[in-house]
């Protein structure tokens, strides 16, 4: 339904019009009619929309000594008379039909009423219009308006609540119920405006008693332009003021975080969009407290709670003039003009105001990030992105102080942002492509899979590995986008290899996110099928932290399972740097695993490390699972793992990334 029809639809006073009314669009179809059309003409208006109504269209206007044209831009009314109709009864009667263009949005209507002859209905037409006077003014507080806008009438319901009395009110300008604030000015500028144009408007406004006190409406502003009368303007209003306060009350619920009174996070972002559309200039510091965990395992929930209070007291006495909110469990930002060592002086004032719970000082300190608007980043996205970057350098270095951005830190995070622009174009214009590295086996030294690398190289970023892409693709949320190129890439690969005898097993990897969307195992079959492809020629890699989420989400388990049973294989990436656990080994389908790089680079530098290895090798084997080591690079590595029995590697010393015809003719 459009806008103008639910204003009409909505609204009582269209719809006690005693008179048919029927609205057309500029092509002359029916999109309204009211109550009064339907029972006259026995209309159905949900058939008689879209149609074009016989007595008054573009193809009947030329016989009325009119043009459609002249009808739907007239800013004048025209009738019609003697217009022959036919009534739902099944008589004909004659009638005039006047017709009153006007716009809404940015199309223009026709609106015509029949001023057909109801003698015989039970109510007459000056009744119904009676009753429909009193009925608004037992529901509606009612004004009417002169064409200045000035107060020609007010009801009871409107004088009980406003405060107002007749003598005091009537006479007076619209802008007496209005505040005299810019917001309110450009509010009833607008609302006058509007109804001058001939528009209906509908909406929420604040208005003021008589005592200055505010108070919400519902209102509903008619203009009503009748031939021959001047023009007046009508307006009902429904009280919402309690409505308004009980939705004040839960945005200040919503907005308020209940321990420490402070502004959640859903308000600190738009504090800071008001900031940046306001072009001001600030400083975005977020505090992060330095080993909460191990301050609350020591401490009950009161305990806790009393330590945030105290924290935030001292916020507030040392940043009085900041906006301070709390961003998470631990996390504090605040948004002032304060200057960076002044900032930095907070250590000290926590030093010298210790918090004391149960008479016991806490050892409380922070580590802090300085990200200034618009100098070091231009949107609360990226501010937020650069205080956590900077925190974790601070942490790195045993927290407690607080840190401004380095010249270092703005090219990673500049490089970070230009990516993740590129990346778009990148995708559009298809400028990503595949390498393909070889697995060998160390039994046969035959390539037995190779795993396919994404590249990019750009015009601007430069070359981006899959290492700094992936992270960031995973967090703007196009790795799905990445992965649908890779899987399409790698089955279109695999179908010409086929198509000329190669048989080769190719490994993609694949983010928990891709998993997450409960089509992935879908358009991952499809691709599959659509390529002709045989599904045990790919394989999928997951990480340890891939492997961990999944072992809690039963819809990325069930889709594993549904790949694997189509023939899939799944393969454990980066073993021995994540968060092992025997029980995803059990329940998710893996089939191999394949030790880190930076595990193997060590195994000629220690021998508990070689013992280690060895022992990852046994377990792999122990569960029947293809043991892989990647990242190799001398004949010394190489003969360690086949001592060790491992089965496969993977790195330089038996073949770098390469496209797929100079893998071909390496294989060759």
């Amino acid at each position: 339904m459009s806008e103008l029809q639910q204003i009409l639809s909505d609204n009582l006073v269209f719809n006690h019009i005693p008179f048919p009314i029927i609205i057309m669009d500029k092509d002359g179809l029916v999109v309204w009619c009211n109550r009064h059309a339907e029972r006259v003409f026995q209309l159905e208006p949900e058939t008689i929309k879209g149609t074009l109504y016989p007595y008054m269209n573009p193809e009947k206007a030329a016989l009325y000594k009119q043009t459609w044209d002249n009808i739907i831009h007239s800013k004048e009314p025209i009738r019609f008379e003697e217009v022959e109709v036919g009534l739902g009864d099944g008589t004909r009667t004659y009638t005039t039909i006047v017709t009153k263009a006007f716009a809404s949005g940015n199309e223009r209507f026709v609106m015509s009423v029949f001023e057909v002859d109801e003698s015989t209905e039970e109510i007459s037409a000056s009744r119904e219009l009676n009753s429909l006077r009193d009925g608004l003014d037992a529901s509606f507080m009612l004004l009417y308006f002169d064409e200045e806008f000035l107060i020609t009438y007010a009801n009871p319901l409107f004088l009980k609540l406003s405060k107002w009395t007749p003598k005091r009110i009537l006479g007076k300008p619209i802008w007496q119920m209005f505040g005299e604030e810019s917001e309110d000015v450009s509010f009833v500028e607008n609302l006058v405006s509007t109804l001058r144009s001939g528009k209906v408007w509908n909406g929420q406004a604040k208005k003021l008693k008589k005592d200055g006190e505010e108070y919400w409406v519902e209102l509903t502003a008619i203009p009503m332009d009748l031939k021959g009368d001047d023009t007046y303007y009508i307006f009902l209003e429904k009280d919402i003021t309690e409505a308004k306060k009980a939705q004040h009350h839960l945005e200040e619920i919503a907005f308020i975080d209940p321990i420490t009174g402070l502004e959640n996070r859903h308000r600190l972002e738009q504090v800071v969009n008001d900031h940046i559309k306001e072009g001001k200039h600030f400083s975005f510091v977020f505090f992060d407290i330095d080993r909460f965990y191990t301050l609350r395992d020591v401490s009950d929930t009161d305990t806790e709670n009393e330590l945030l209070s105290e924290f935030t007291k001292r916020l507030r006495m040392y940043f009085s003039d900041s906006i301070i909110t709390r961003a998470g469990l631990h996390e504090f930002a605040l948004i002032t003009p304060l200057s960076n060592w002044f900032i930095e002086g907070f250590l000290h004032y926590l030093q010298q105001h210790p918090i004391y719970i149960q008479g016991t000082a806490i050892p409380l300190t922070v580590s802090g990030a300085i990200t200034r608007y618009p100098e070091d980043q231009q949107s609360f996205v990226h501010l937020i992105k650069a205080s956590h970057v900077t925190i974790k350098k601070v942490k790195e270095r045993g927290g407690s102080a607080i840190s401004a951005l380095t010249s270092d830190d703005h090219e990673r995070l500049n490089r970070k942002s230009m990516i993740e622009k590129r990346l778009i174009h990148a995708l559009d214009r298809h400028n990503l492509h595949l390498m393909y590295q070889p697995q060998v086996n160390l039994s046969t030294g035959i390539v037995e899979r190779v795993e396919a690398l994404v590249r990019w190289e750009d015009s601007e970023v430069g070359i981006v590995t899959p290492e700094e892409l992936i992270p960031i693709a995973e967090e703007n949320g196009m790795i799905h986008e990445i992965g649908m190129f890779v899987l399409e890439t790698v089955c279109a690969q695999i179908k010409d290899w086929n198509s000329r005898g190669i048989h080769m097993n190719v490994s993609i990897n694949s983010s928990i996110r891709e998993f997450r969307d409960k089509d992935m195992a879908k358009s991952l079959l499809e691709q599959i099928q659509l390529n002709s492809c045989d599904p045990s020629a790919l394989t999928i890699e997951i990480t340890e932290k891939f492997a961990l989420e999944a072992e809690a989400e039963r819809s990325i388990i069930k889709q594993m399972k549904q790949l694997n049973q189509a023939g899939i294989s799944f393969a454990l990436d980066d073993f021995g740097t994540g968060y092992a656990s025997f029980r995803y080994m059990l329940m998710l389908p893996i089939s191999s695993l394949k030790i880190d790089r930076a595990i193997i680079q060590s195994i000629t530098k220690q021998e508990k490390m070689q013992k280690m290895i060895k022992g990852m090798i046994q377990f792999g084997k122990s569960l029947d699972f293809q043991v892989v080591a990647e990242g190799v690079e001398t004949n010394e590595q190489l003969e360690l793992l086949r001592a060790m029995n491992c089965d496969m590697i993977q790195g330089f010393i038996t073949g770098h990334p390469m496209e797929a015809k100079e893998l071909e003719k390496w294989l060759n």
